[in-house]
């Protein structure tokens, strides 16, 4: 008995820690028949020209962006996030999600070269999505990393910066 005890109490409480958890997920707001569950596209955040995957889940869209900075010496970066449906209107999945994001913020000169600032934020995004199509406007609000020159000098400082981006991906 004394070794097998733990075994019990283990599985008890793992299954009273599911059951408790269940009632804090959150709803599932889309369904597979509504939208393409894999996506490829390209769009434009702040100053990187990038390529997207989405994948459309029921509980929101999860999506990674890959691509250079417009600016200097294009340097390559990207961004993966996560946005979840708040409100739908119309007959599609159409409405307003609320999303974290991470990744690669600006591209900034630094001695005779450019760094990539890395950050994270959140985003509010209105999202046109069906079967064939996924667009998004998004506005965000994220920080990101210092950059410093190679004597130490402070280039860029941490502090909340907007970020803007748009992009359209197609059903695969």
């Amino acid at each position: 008995m004394k070794k097998i005890f733990p075994l019990i109490l283990l599985f008890g409480l793992g299954n009273s820690a599911y059951a408790d958890w269940q009632d804090y997920l959150p709803e599932a707001k889309l369904k597979s028949s509504d939208t393409s569950t894999l996506n490829a596209g390209a769009g434009l955040t702040q100053k990187l020209a990038h390529f997207n995957g989405e994948w459309v889940n029921p509980y929101g869209i999860a999506y990674a962006k890959l691509g250079a900075f417009v600016n200097g010496d294009h340097e390559f970066g990207g961004q993966v996030g996560f946005r979840y449906p708040v409100v739908l209107n119309g007959t599609d999945k159409n409405g307003f999600y609320v999303g974290v994001y991470g990744g690669s913020l600006k591209s900034k000169k630094v001695d005779n070269g450019d760094k990539v600032q890395y950050g994270a934020g959140v985003d509010l995004s209105y999202v046109l999505l069906n079967k064939e199509r996924i667009s998004t406007f998004s506005v965000g609000m994220g920080a990101g990393s210092e950059l410093h020159d190679r004597n130490g000098n402070m280039i860029e400082e941490t502090r909340p910066q907007i970020q803007f981006a748009y992009t359209l991906s197609v059903g695969l």
